[in-house]
């Protein structure tokens, strides 16, 4: 799954996001997800999430393991 549709996204989650700071580079962070932050049902660039670590960023791939 690639994290554009918010029912997709749950708390407890483990995914990997791209930070702003790293938009350019693609470089993707990989944690569990705390808060979901986009309140619409999908969004083109992921569903911005909070980090349990506090990390922010866009949700691009979703880990179903």
């Amino acid at each position: 799954m690639n994290g554009q549709n918010r029912k997709d996204v749950t708390p407890g989650l483990l995914v990997d996001i791209v930070l702003k700071a790293d938009q350019k580079t693609g470089k993707l962070t990989h944690g569990t997800v705390k808060d979901i932050l986009t309140k619409s049902s999908t969004h083109p660039h992921g569903i911005k999430v909070r980090l349990t670590d506090g990390q922010v960023g866009r949700v691009q791939k979703i880990h179903n393991d």
